[in-house]
């Protein structure tokens, strides 16, 4: 088999100008910009290789396993929103034409005489509707009106109480007042004087011309910028011309039949002010008309000002209607009162029935039109239920069409399921009613389950050819077409996934009696996207940006003079994502997952900027991700020299492990870039560019110079990306202010494993509502053995029940740092960020602040008024503690801080439900009862355990106590006494023996329950308590197994409850962090101290005991005597003391040493100043030539690189060190030879500010943490004191009445015994009833206890439907994208191009090594081992980038081989139809290169001919955006596409560079 022919570019296009940016650079080349040594030539004897493996991680396989069972779930939504929508709609619009027809004064309907029994069978009757029941359907139409208003004033008045409002002008109110006012009086024209007139079909269609104002005003607002303008404007026209025809055909029609009736020409009145109620919609402030732009300026504050409105709108349009309707009756009524006599029309009243009889005139048999009615007249009542029926029914018809409508809206199947059904309601009611008149008319009989006397109002004889013929229904095929038009919006909707009602309707509600009409037209008219691919420029190097330590994305160029211009770009809307993760001491797993997961992100970040560029689409979901790592005590003493620092193993294991994380994740052998090295005031910096070309930034701490630990990173995080990248932009503020809103920090852990799809829900979330400060995902505890079981089932239960109600009935309170996404601009608030800084002073603020810093960062969010938000689907994977003391630990740290972070936002409630709209008092409420149950809650296991020894074993109450209570008392003081490793073992010993006990009890309880009864508050209680949890993890599928160790939980209460309470108190005072804590290196600093402190405790030695006093003073040592005597050591005399002679070659040695510096200082100084020095000897430093933060190059030549470290020490001089220069640390062999860069001026000074501000190292001395640790203490005593007395208290009183049940007790009234006792002596049978008896306060704890159940069920039942809805709107149907819905195969690229760039993009197979990979043989006989060896030793191990390999699979396409399925032509098309590419859309894709290379080749011209300046703002990833340098010999980067002809023909970019640095010395020269 020939080798596969080399990737090429088409022929005659290899040497085009427009392809300069490397696609004709094979892949097998340095395209990465690395030095030549990072490819390396694979040697025939080291051929064999290791198979990245195939397994994904625990969030891909999850995401994997749910994605057939969305799309199934997500097709039944698809139906069965349709269905709901299309059923209700045309149920509520035929309700509405049976009310309407019941008002029709004198009417008479043919009855069936077999529905009574009082009527002859074989008679034919007819009915008189009798004026009472004209005035109760009337009321029942007024009902119908009122609800949804009432429903929309609800609304309003709940906004304006518990959230913002403002005021609106009084123009303004006055507009919307007379809209509404029309509206509501062109409605009840309709209802009460056009359709009872008209019959029931003619009523319907006239239904479809109530949208006159919407087209003349959406004509009125059409703009030029509009594509096809023109086309638009003429079908408006014809539309509009169509709804005319609805104002005149029925009046024309109807009076040419009868002169007398004139309501006929109220209909035009009636339908005109009917469309007023939807003028919102289609006006706009960009329109040519003055009144109409004023209408749409009236429309954009209508957004703050709508509720305020509404509140009195809503009550007015109600009052208008009754008034139209107490008019309209009147002229139907004999009398004016008869409308308020509601007595008599809601009861029974009287329907007269006539017989029809024939009169026959001669022999000549009658027609029907001459049978004259007898004048017997039979009185029946009527159905008084009816009414109240119908009208239940339509009012819940009505609200499913809306919510269902709404529901399909917001999980983007609007076109089918809501579009559809509502543009089929009047077609599919007037099918219906035809054939429902048809089938009346034929046999009165038909419909047996309605009253006789009740139908709508139909025309006698053939209905259908009368309605083709006579009732014009080719007009009203035009009326409903030009509605369609109309409404054409609802069919492409635009708006985000999850919307709010506010951005998917105009008015939060609906009109109930034209729901299919409301529903159209209310439905917002979407804006074109905020971003436009044209407004893009995604190629990194089209531009220059001057201030390279800001945001690299923004242009700066337009706001540079102009600081405080108010316009904002539609670039600044794009979603900024900073994943920012706290590392300390991860192992290789957990690492592995964390940079896999991150990796994944960038690959998905690199297809979306990719197909927006070079597809030409626009991306909703598109965002720039960029990842910073802080890794707190990254340094060490190095072993070779103790005065110098080097990066300690862990940051070793992440420069090691980023290769293999890429090669997990691309699924082959690829290689990173090695990381650039940045010397910095903190520390340092190693920079990653990942295939994507998003950046992975990772800080390097050095506790001797930044304050430690994650909240002190968190801090410098927030300040560095949100302070220094953000707010000392040189632009406006209105840009900062909108940047910040769209910029999301992205807390991880260093463990964490996550999907993009996980971001991208979460991201939702923060789209949906601006007030979002933060949103967190659902963790999953990860890792093998009983405590990771255990916190598998307690961590399901927390996010399905506690999470899930705090989402809906208030806010989350904690946030996890582990997984969460936090809004930019709701950090940068005030008392939120700079709070956050604040350093610990007292005992409280170590529990608070420290122990738990993410619910405190939280808990300032909530108190600024932003809310926090808990999404079910956006899963996360985190690392949890295997052992029990490492849990312990854990929890200890958790359990304080949670309770204090809560009492906080307790004591200070007041303020927090006025600033927060979505806290309120009874969330409170719920806070506290959850705080007393938390509080009380070992009391409560106490308890528990008394009542179920007794039970049990069949002891006493007192002994069951005492038994209990000794190992608690035991516990206690061992925790008081002994350090932390006993009393862990401690617990963990009474952990086991709790579990032992547990299993008994459980055997007790249940016998207790058995002789109790079902009807038992503990059977009850157990019974809701497991079935809660069995129906929470049912509505969780894909998390059901967390269930399964609910048996582990039940055994582990004691343990987890009572026991892990008391050791969290008790060690309040300890604060360190308690995990993944392991024996390191110690500092220089740490060193020396602990060297001046084995010096002090020696000199104490020397003076304690009896014989110290001996001594004379501290300088004895320094003395010697002529006769020395001693015995044993125990004391020493001498005789004529004097001082020490100095030692003479110790002052020797010390001044040769001193020359020797002097030396090293001559000669350094020398070579500053060029001046040659006179030792030849060479130095060991690796050459460098890069600038300096203050401008001066640092130039160290090297001339040989192999000699060694050692023998340069010996030999040449010590190279002087400067942090900020060349620390020690950067020449770490394990760092790879990366290339080493210097941060501008102003980065440095900012991080020097910062430290010397805020992060500073905390040298504490002995005496304050002496302080601390008393204070702590004290604090502890207070917390223990406290807790125990309250549990003590409570206990007592329990248990004494549990103790005098007898006396004092609640009899149960379930579960009651009965006795039967029969006397033989008496004959007597006695029977008694045996309760069971409760204690007060007992009852009371299981009502509380049952209240938060009942109230974490229902809520979480919401919650799922949430989550299902989120799931389901971010779920692509690919079924529902093929080629017979699309009129060309653009339209296919168009919603998959995010999909197929992921294809194009990939890095496996880029080589055509498909077939190599032996992992994919199945059968080991078919495998060609020893050739698929030969065939990867001829390879070079490249190094590519994810947007190269797109454009060699993109560029390599050919529209002709595509049409001819030629694979020879173009080879590249056989890799494609294994990356499942069908023919038509390679054939796409083809002409999409086309147009691609076209517009190049124009911009290129362009620019040569300096006709356009390129000043396109762009939206690119910073790593898009920055230009590689690699050193001197090196190549430029040709995979980030640089054009250098930007710098000019004779300039490079090292000058350039160096230009720039220059520029930045001068500006920010200290």
């Amino acid at each position: 088999m020939p080798p596969p022919m080399p990737m090429q570019m088409p022929p005659g296009e290899d040497s085009d100008a427009e392809f300069s940016d490397d696609e004709n650079i094979p892949l097998n080349q340095d395209i990465y910009g690395g030095s030549r040594r990072s490819v390396q030539e694979t040697k025939n004897w080291d051929v064999f290789r290791s198979l990245p493996p195939s397994t994904g991680s625990l969030s891909e396989d999850n995401q994997k396993f749910l994605d057939v069972t969305i799309k199934i779930l997500k097709v039944v939504t698809y139906l069965l929103t349709f269905g709901v929508v299309l059923v209700s709609g045309v149920i509520t619009k035929g309700l509405v034409l049976l009310m309407t027809s019941q008002l029709k004064s004198s009417k008479n309907v043919s009855v069936c005489s077999n529905r009574y029994s009082s009527l002859l069978n074989e008679k034919v009757f007819k009915a008189s509707i009798p004026e009472e029941e004209n005035v109760v359907w009337a009321w029942m139409l007024l009902f119908c009106f009122i609800v949804p208003e009432m429903g929309t004033w609800f609304r309003s008045t709940r906004m304006c109480v518990f959230k913002s409002w403002k005021k609106p002008f009084f123009g303004d109110f006055f507009w919307v007042w007379i809209f509404e006012t029309f509206h509501a009086l062109g409605t009840a024209l309709l209802m009460y004087m056009v359709l009872p007139d008209l019959d029931v079909i003619k009523g319907a269609m006239l239904t479809n011309c109530v949208a006159f104002i919407p087209g003349l005003f959406g004509l009125l607002s059409r703009t030029k910028k509009e594509s096809h303008v023109a086309l638009k404007v003429i079908m408006d026209l014809v539309a509009l011309a169509c709804q005319l025809t609805g104002f005149v055909v029925w009046p024309i029609v109807e009076y040419g039949k009868d002169p007398n009736n004139y309501t006929v020409w109220v209909i035009p009145f009636a339908i005109f002010l009917t469309s007023f109620g939807w003028w919102e919609n289609y006006v706009d402030r960009h329109s040519k008309f003055r009144i109409i732009k004023y209408f749409g300026g009236i429309k954009e504050r209508l957004w703050k000002t709508r509720y305020f409105c509404y509140i009195f709108v809503s009550l007015w349009k109600c009052l208008i209607f009754f008034t139209m309707m107490v008019i309209c009756m009147s002229t139907r009524l004999e009398h004016f009162s008869t409308i308020f006599e509601l007595g008599d029309a809601f009861s029974a009243h009287k329907i007269n029935y006539t017989e029809v009889r024939e009169t026959i005139s001669g022999n000549v048999i009658p027609d029907l039109n001459e049978v004259a009615p007898l004048n017997e007249v039979i009185s029946i009542d009527s159905q008084p239920g009816t009414p109240i029926y119908v009208f239940l029914i339509q009012v819940l018809t009505a609200w499913l069409c809306y919510i269902f409508g709404k529901f399909a809206c917001k999980i983007c199947i609007q076109g089918f399921s809501f579009a559809f059904p509502v543009n089929l309601t009047i077609p599919v009611s007037i099918s219906l009613l035809i054939t429902a008149c048809g089938l009346r008319y034929e046999n009165v009989c038909t419909f047996a389950y309605m009253p006789a006397y009740l139908f709508w109002e139909c025309k006698d004889g053939d209905i259908l050819i009368d309605f083709l013929n006579n009732d014009y229904a080719w007009i009203w095929l035009f009326w409903l077409l030009s509605q369609t038009w109309i409404t054409l919006h609802i069919w492409t909707p635009k708006c985000e996934r999850l919307a709010s009602t506010e951005k998917l309707f105009v008015s939060p509600m609906y009109n109930s009696l034209l729901i299919d009409q409301s529903l159209a037209l209310n439905r917002r008219r979407d804006d074109e996207g905020d971003v436009k691919t044209e407004e893009l420029n995604l190629n990194p190097d089209e531009h220059e940006n001057e201030v390279s330590q800001y945001y690299e994305t923004i242009s700066i160029h337009t706001d540079s003079s102009n600081t405080n211009a108010s316009k904002t770009k539609s670039s600044d809307h794009i979603v900024r994502i900073y994943a920012t993760a706290t590392m300390w001491h991860e192992n290789e797993e957990e690492m592995m997952e964390m940079l896999k997961s991150i990796l994944r992100m960038d690959e998905d970040q690199s297809a979306r900027r990719v197909a927006q560029k070079y597809l030409k689409i626009v991306d909703l979901d598109y965002y720039e991700f960029e990842t910073h790592i802080f890794f707190d005590d990254a340094f060490e003493i190095s072993d070779e020299n103790e005065d110098e620092n080097v990066v300690n193993q862990f940051v070793k294991l992440l420069v090691t492990l980023m290769d293999d994380a890429a090669t997990h994740v691309h699924q082959t052998n690829i290689r990173i870039r090695p990381p650039k090295k940045f010397p910095t005031p903190y520390g340092g910096r190693l920079v990653w560019t990942l295939p994507g070309k998003t950046k992975i930034v990772a800080h390097l701490k050095d506790k001797s110079k930044i304050r430690h630990k994650k909240r002190w990173s968190q801090v410098m995080y927030m300040y560095y990306l949100l302070g220094f990248k953000l707010m000392d932009q040189p632009i406006s503020v209105d840009r900062k202010e909108v940047i910040a809103e769209n910029t999301f920090l992205l807390t991880l852990d260093g463990d964490i494993d996550f999907t993009p799809n996980a971001v991208a829900l979460l991201v939702d979330l923060m789209k949906k509502n601006t007030n979002l400060g933060a949103a967190c995902g659902r963790i999953h505890p990860v890792g093998s053995g009983l405590m990771v079981w255990y916190q598998m089932f307690e961590y399901a239960i927390g996010h399905w029940l506690q999470k899930a109600t705090e989402h809906m009935i208030g806010c989350v309170l904690c946030s996890p740092g582990c997984f969460s996404l936090f809004r930019g601009k709701a950090l940068m608030d005030d008392n939120v960020m700079a709070k956050y800084t604040t350093k610990s002073s007292q005992a409280r603020h170590y529990v608070q602040y420290d122990q738990g810093e993410d619910r405190w960062l939280c808990t300032l969010l909530l108190q600024r008024g932003y809310r926090v938000e808990y999404s079910a689907a956006s899963d996360a994977y985190t690392h949890a503690p295997e052992g029990f003391s490492e849990f312990y630990n854990q929890r200890r740290r958790w359990v304080p801080s949670t309770m204090a972070n809560i009492m906080d936002l307790l004591q200070d409630y007041k303020r927090t439900v006025q600033v927060n709209d979505n806290i309120s008092l009874p969330y409170i409420f719920y806070q506290t009862m959850l705080m007393a149950g938390t509080i009380l809650g070992p009391g409560t296991i106490f308890l528990m355990l008394v009542g179920a020894f007794v039970a049990a074993f069949r002891i006493g109450n007192w002994l069951s106590f005492q038994y209990n209570i000794i190992p608690i008392f035991l516990f206690m003081i061992v925790c008081f006494t002994l350090n932390s490793n006993i009393q862990l073992v401690v617990a963990q010993i009474l952990s086991a023996s709790y579990a032992l006990i547990m299993m008994a009890v459980i055997v007790g309880t249940t016998l207790q329950l058995g002789e109790d009864g079902i009807g038992s508050p503990s059977a009850i209680f157990l019974i809701a308590l497991s079935g809660s949890f069995f129906i929470a993890a049912c509505m969780h599928p894909q998390e059901f197994k967390c269930i399964i160790p609910g048996l582990l939980y039940l055994l582990s209460i004691p343990s987890m409850y009572l026991l892990l309470i008391i050791y969290s108190l008790i060690n309040l005072n300890n604060v360190s962090w308690g995990t993944r804590e392991i024996a390191t290196k110690k500092t220089k600093k740490e060193l020396e101290a602990e060297r001046k402190a084995a010096e002090e405790a020696k000199k104490m030695k020397k003076k304690e005991g009896f014989l110290g006093f001996l001594h004379r003073d501290n300088s004895a040592d320094e003395d010697e005597g002529s006769l020395e005597f001693s015995f044993a050591g125990l004391f020493k005399l001498m005789c004529c003391v004097h001082p020490k002679p100095s030692n003479e070659q110790q002052q020797l040695a010390s001044i040769a040493n001193s020359l020797e510096i002097l030396k090293k200082r001559f000669e350094n100084i020398e070579s500053h100043m060029g001046i040659q020095p006179s030792s030849r000897r060479r130095s060991t430093i690796q050459p460098r030539n890069s600038m300096r933060p203050d401008g001066n190059n640092s130039v160290n030549e090297n001339l040989d690189d192999e000699f060694s470290d050692s023998e340069s020490e010996r030999s040449g001089p010590k190279e002087e060190r400067d942090d900020l220069v060349n620390p020690y640390w950067m020449e770490d062999k394990a760092l790879k030879r990366g290339e080493v860069d210097y941060m501008p001026g102003v980065e440095v000074q900012f991080f020097k500010d910062l430290i010397e501000k805020y992060l500073y190292p905390l040298d504490k001395n002995a005496n304050e943490q002496k302080k601390v640790q008393e204070e702590l203490k004290e604090l502890r005593n207070i917390a223990v004191f406290s807790f125990s007395m309250m549990n003590a208290i409570f206990v007592l009183i329990v248990f004494l009445l549990q103790l005098n049940k007898d006396t004092i007790h609640i009899d149960w009234p379930l579960g009651v015994k009965t006795n039967i006792t029969f006397i033989e002596e008496t004959s007597e049978v006695l029977i008694s009833q045996e309760y069971l008896q409760l204690e007060p306060i007992g009852l009371v704890f299981v009502f509380f206890f049952a209240l938060i159940l009942i109230i974490q069920f229902v809520a979480m039942l919401f919650h799922r439907f949430g989550t299902i809805s989120h799931i389901l709107a971010s779920t692509e149907l690919t079924c529902c994208n093929k080629k017979s819905e699309d009129v060309t195969e653009d339209a296919f690229i168009q919603r998959n191009a995010v999909d197929i760039v992921r294809q194009l993009q990939k890095l496996k197979g880029i080589e055509d090594d498909y077939d190599s990979d032996s992992a994919n043989d199945g059968q080991l006989g078919r495998r060609k081992t020893i050739h698929n060896l030969a065939r990867h030793a001829q390879k070079k191990q490249a190094i590519g980038t994810l947007d190269v390999a797109f454009k060699k699979r993109f560029f390599s396409i050919s529209a002709e081989a595509a049409e001819n399925g030629n694979v020879a032509e173009t080879p590249v098309l056989g890799n494609m139809r294994r990356l499942s590419m069908r023919r038509e859309t390679i054939k796409a894709l083809a002409e999409r290169r086309e147009t691609v290379v076209q517009e190049r080749r124009q911009s290129r011209m362009q620019t040569l001919g300096a006709k356009k300046p390129r000043t396109r703002t762009s939206i690119a990833s910073e790593a898009d955006n920055q230009r590689v340098f690699t050193p001197t010999g090196g190549s430029i980067n040709n995979a980030y596409e640089s054009d250098t002809e930007h710098l000019g023909g004779g300039s490079s970019i090292r000058s350039a560079m160096r230009y720039r640095n220059a520029e930045e010395n001068v500006l920010y020269k200290p």
